[in-house]
C-alpha cells in the first residue's frame, strides 16, 4: 500500500525526525509526480518557495525518506538517480530515446523471488525489472 503524506509525517514523528516546511515539499513533488524526477528537479520545483534551500537539501532529505522506505531510488548507468514515491512492487518501462519512465505492475511477475530462490538456492528478498524501448512520443517523431 502507498503511504499517504499524513502517514508518512506520523511515522517521522514517531521517529522523532523533526518536520520542516521543507521536507513536506520535497515529499509533496515526489507525491504529485508521475516522472520519478531526480533531486535537481525536485529542487527546481520548490526553490521559488525556499530561495536559501540548497540541492544538497534535497539530497540529503531524499536519502532520509529513501532509507526510512518512503521512496525508492532508481539509478540507471551514468545518468542521475531518480526517486519514486511509489514503494509499492511494480515495474518500469524507460525510453530509450528521452528517458521517460513509466510505472506497470504484473501480477504474473510476483512470483519471480520464489522462482529466482528454488532455481539458484538463494534467499531472494528483492527484484527490479526494466523494459526499454520507444514511448508513443518518441514513436511519432520517427513516424515523422
Amino acid at each position: 500500500m502507498t503511504a499517504t503524506l499524513n502517514s508518512i509525517i506520523d511515522s517521522l514523528k514517531q521517529k522523532n525526525i523533526r518536520i520542516t516546511p521543507q521536507r513536506i515539499a520535497i515529499l509533496e513533488v515526489l507525491i504529485q509526480s508521475k516522472n520519478h524526477p531526480t533531486a535537481e528537479e525536485v529542487y527546481k520545483q520548490i526553490e521559488v518557495d525556499f530561495p536559501g534551500m540548497s540541492v544538497a537539501t534535497v539530497y540529503n532529505n531524499l536519502r532520509l525518506f529513501t532509507d526510512l522506505g518512503f521512496v525508492t531510488e532508481m539509478s540507471y548507468g551514468d545518468s542521475a538517480s531518480r526517486f519514486d514515491f511509489t514503494t509499492e512492487l511494480h515495474y518500469h518501462a524507460i525510453c530509450s530515446k528521452c528517458g521517460k519512465i513509466t510505472d506497470f505492475h504484473y501480477p504474473n511477475l510476483d512470483d519471480i523471488e520464489i522462482a529466482a530462490s528454488r532455481l539458484t538456492g538463494y534467499k531472494i528478498d528483492s527484484h527490479r525489472l526494466e523494459v526499454y524501448g520507444l514511448c508513443p512520443a518518441c514513436q511519432k517523431e520517427v513516424v515523422e
